[in-house]
């Protein structure tokens, strides 16, 4: 027989072809279907809180052939053959148990998100039948039990995250089979026993993040990964030594062994690691001489030695750390004098140096460090006079130099600290009078200048200081009487004035009547209205006291305001129990002590109707469901915020009357920097109100909404104002007894002031903790800064306000409320620069890298409030430390 012609092949072969395209076509359409089944089948077993999001996932009953294709559902990618090569769920409000996904029916899935959703139950050793995947995404739910062993069979996996769960037992030594891994964070968890040495196979690991577990043990010397970048083993319990070869591929950028018992000294191979960019080891029991500890790192920009026990002196080499924004190296043992080249550390934001054994004088050379923000020197043997140059830190906040051997007068220079919130002086060997220059630093909220050889009269100008809320002049040769001006001093909340020489009478202001006895007591002759104290026998009438100086002394506590006996009754309770006795007396008359608050009340009610005639629309600055907010002006000049309610109380609204009374019980219990000062409150037949500071720039809400505003509100301040509000919220939970949850915070409940400094308002629905009481109540806050747990359950607790706070720092960070950014949160977010720009408000130029690391810093901190697990998110306090950058 002859050959086959060309033209009988030819049509062979393309039947051939349409053969096997056809059989593969009906296999993936098969398989398709498997996938489709597979999901919708998990689908049905969860409890999905937002189910618009997944109403794609359906059955095509249009399709004849009955086959479903899920390449177009929500969160679901294909490859070009229509296999699901990706699942992308974050933040979609699933809850449910992964134990009822298929994956054996995704061969192809190369990528996994589940993260930040409400799944529970233990993670099913099935996982492993994922094969292909290179990113799996778990973290911030709320799965719990051991990580299995067979997650090291997933040979292509370059990123797991299963961090900020409730995941427990030991890491499984199989995790070293993962020779592709990139990235592993098992954060936020419960893990125990040590690091299993295996993890040093992983030759491509660059970020290891472990903290906030209970592991301990020691460090394997084989975690020396040539390509790690950011080790992170802060908060554990690790007792041994550090890995001496951490630092051998010479790209580490991060290492964070915080807060654990570390022994012996810092790895030699750290002093060679010249990509370091971030070095915390504080907290633990490491040793060594300082100047040996660390190298020359020209991009570090962090570093914190603190509570080891370091010794020898500071090295010259700090001077030549161009990108160094903070050192903290206090309590160890360190000597010597401080390196007059740490001038050279342009820079430097926060210097402490505290708790040590440092000696000499200040260096003049300290004052180029024109970016310093903190400066803390307490607790050393320094000695001499402060150099004049101290001054010229502009930027300094918080400056600490008490418990040294300081000597001669406060240099007039220290006026210049306008920013200065903190100005500690105590234990030195000050002489001379306080400088009257002291009256420029109208943002200082403490002073403490204890201890020393102060002498002449207290200066009057230091009235001047409205912001003031502690003030410490107890063990000095003060003399003379206290002036007068102290009574409208409505901010001072806590005051020492012990052992001294003072005589005269006691102001009539809320600190001195506050203060204990052992506050005044040690002094020539005080007298006047406090507890213990003897009656001044001169006395002067209101007669003699112009309308200026009444409002003075009656101002700063508005419960002279009160007609009604039920509100000046909670007043006095809750804050004159020092006083009972006096007020057991007065109570005997009350028509007596009424007679005299009715007529002091008047004279502020009536300035305050006609600042706002009669409480006029022109006048209102904003509206909220219980009241108004208006704007008024008082005779004295001084500008002030009423928030009027809708009904006088007391009243038959009983909403508008518990929000009135839960505000000023709150307010009139606390007293920072970072929270609204209330000056009085106001019960009326006409109107009720309260009556607080005015805070020139508004709400946050306000200012993100104009894009001129916006534009003022630049990077440095807005990381100060999420700082700000750490800082109230962890006071408000931490250092008040009972705890107190706002529950509302909110960018329209945060007030800026001129200095754009942060301040958390409207505690109308906030809640006093009690340790007695179930903390149940009912449904409250703004929508979309609402813990998600208040959806299903009425119980309150700190946690609530962590998440709130959360919504807000992303708010600040955005520009804008970030809804649809937060069902989308992943760590992975902080990979890279370019995903970190999604993130930041496009109205701002684009932040400094300094800056950028300080955003990745407080993004990652944040990122940890915004867990659905109540139990998982970190408190205030650790927040406003974390913050501490």
């Amino acid at each position: 027989m002859g050959s086959p012609t060309l033209n009988t092949v030819v049509p062979s072969l393309v039947l051939l072809i349409l053969f096997f395209v056809l059989s593969f076509l009906i296999t993936v359409s098969s398989e398709s279907n498997e996938e489709a089944d597979a999901l919708l089948k998990w689908k049905a077993s969860l409890q999905i809180h937002n189910r618009s999001l997944l109403s794609s996932w359906i059955k095509d009953t249009t399709n004849v052939s009955s086959k479903t294709s899920p390449c177009a559902w929500y969160g679901i990618s294909c490859n070009d053959v229509g296999r699901v090569v990706k699942i992308s769920l974050p933040g979609v409000g699933l809850k449910g148990k992964l134990h009822d996904f298929s994956f054996s029916s995704f061969p192809h899935l190369a990528y996994l998100d589940l993260s930040h959703n409400e799944l529970f139950g233990t993670i099913p050793p099935q996982i492993s039948n994922l094969t292909n995947l290179s990113d799996l995404y778990l973290e911030g739910d709320q799965f719990s039990g051991n990580i299995p062993p067979e997650v090291g069979l997933m040979s292509h996996l370059k990123f797991l995250y299963i961090d900020t769960n409730q995941l427990d037992g030991s890491i499984p030594p199989e995790v070293g089979q993962l020779s592709s891994l990139v990235e592993l964070f098992l954060f936020f968890n419960h893990l125990s026993g040590s690091v299993p040495p295996s993890l040093g196979n992983l030759t491509n690991l660059q970020e290891l993040i472990l903290f906030c577990n209970n592991l301990s043990g020691s460090i394997p010397p084989s975690l020396d990964n040539p390509m790690l970048t950011r080790l992170d083993l802060d908060f554990n319990h690790f007792t041994s030594y550090l890995p001496h070869n951490v630092c051998r591929g010479g790209a580490l950028q991060n290492f964070t062994v915080a807060e654990n018992h570390f022994q012996g000294t810092i790895p030699k191979s750290l002093r060679n690691c010249t990509s370091l960019i971030r070095v915390r080891v504080n907290g633990n029991n490491l040793t060594g001489n300082i100047s040996e500890a660390l190298g020359i790192y020209p991009n570090l920009n962090y570093i914190d030695l603190s509570r080891n026990n370091f010794y020898g002196e500071i090295s010259s080499n700090l001077g030549e750390y161009p990108k160094l924004g903070t050192l903290n190296v206090s309590m160890n043992n360190i000597t010597g004098g401080i390196p007059r080249e740490i001038g050279n550390s342009s820079q430097l934001q926060a210097l402490d140096l505290s708790l040590n054994r440092i000696v000499g004088e200040i260096p003049k050379e300290l004052g180029k460090l024109n970016s310093l923000t903190k400066l803390i020197l307490r607790g050393n043997q320094l000695t001499g006079r402060l150099p004049t140059e101290i001054g010229a830190f502009n930027e300094l906040e918080y400056l600490d130099l008490s418990a040294n051997r300081f000597n001669n007068s406060v240099p007039k220079s220290l006026g210049n600290l306008l920013k200065l919130h903190y100005l500690g002086l105590s234990n030195n060997q000050f002489v001379q009078e306080l400088p009257k220059e002291l009256e420029k630093l109208v943002q200082l909220s403490e002073l403490d200048a204890s201890h020393n050889h102060f002498g002449g009269e207290i200066p009057f100008q230091i009235c001047s200081l409205k912001s003031l809320e502690k003030l410490n002049l107890s063990h000095n040769n003060l003399s003379g009487s206290i002036p007068n001006c102290f009574e409208g001093m409505h901010g001072l909340s806590v005051i020492d004035i012990s052992d001294n020489q003072l005589q005269g009478p006691v102001p009539n202001s809320t600190a001195f009547r506050n203060a204990s006895v052992e506050a005044l007591e040690g002094n020539k002759g005080l007298c006047g209205g406090v507890k213990g104290m003897q009656p001044c026998k001169v006395f002067l009438s209101h007669k003699q006291n112009s309308g200026a100086k009444r409002f003075a002394i009656v101002f700063p506590v508005l419960g002279a305001l009160l007609v009604s006996m039920t509100l000046v009754a909670i007043f006095i309770l809750r804050k004159r129990n020092s006083d009972s006795g006096d007020r057991q007396r007065s109570n005997q008359n009350p028509h007596g002590l009424f007679s005299i608050l009715n007529f002091e009340g008047k004279l502020v009610y009536d300035e305050i109707v006609r600042a706002t005639n009669d409480f006029d629309a022109q006048y209102c600055i904003g509206n909220g469901g219980h009241g108004s907010v208006y704007r008024a002006e008082l005779p004295s000049g001084q500008v002030v915020a009423i928030k009027k309610f809708h009904s006088p109380l007391p009243s038959d609204q009983i909403v508008d009357k518990k929000e009135f009374l839960t505000e000023v019980e709150a307010l009139t219990e606390i007293r920072h920097r970072n929270i609204v000062k209330l000056y009085g409150f106001c019960s009326h037949a006409r109107h009720s109100f309260l009556v607080y500071e005015f805070l020139k720039r508004g709400s946050l809400a306000a200012i993100l909404s104009s894009d001129a505003a916006a534009q003022e509100l630049g990077w440095s301040q807005r990381m100060n104002v999420i700082k700000g509000v750490a800082d109230a919220l962890s006071y408000l939970h931490h250092d008040c007894f009972p705890p107190i949850v706002h529950r509302d915070i909110s960018s329209k409940n945060l007030l800026l002031d001129l200095e754009f400094e942060a301040h958390v308002a409207d505690f109308g629905i906030a809640k006093f903790l009690k340790p007695d009481s179930s903390n149940w109540t009912e449904f409250a806050g703004t929508y979309g800064y609402v813990a998600p747990e208040l959806a299903y359950t009425m119980k309150i607790t700190e946690k609530c306000d962590v998440y709130s706070f959360g919504v807000l720092a992303l708010e600040v960070i955005k520009g804008k409320h970030p809804r649809d950014f937060l069902s989308s949160i992943s760590s992975s977010f902080l990979n890279t620069d370019i995903e970190l720009d999604e993130m930041l408000d496009p109205r701002l130029p684009a932040p400094s890298r300094s800056v950028q690391e300080k955003l990745r810093s407080i993004v990652e901190v944040v990122f940890s409030c915004l867990n659905e697990s109540p139990e998982s998110r970190p408190t205030m306090k650790i927040v406003s430390q974390q913050l501490q950058i």
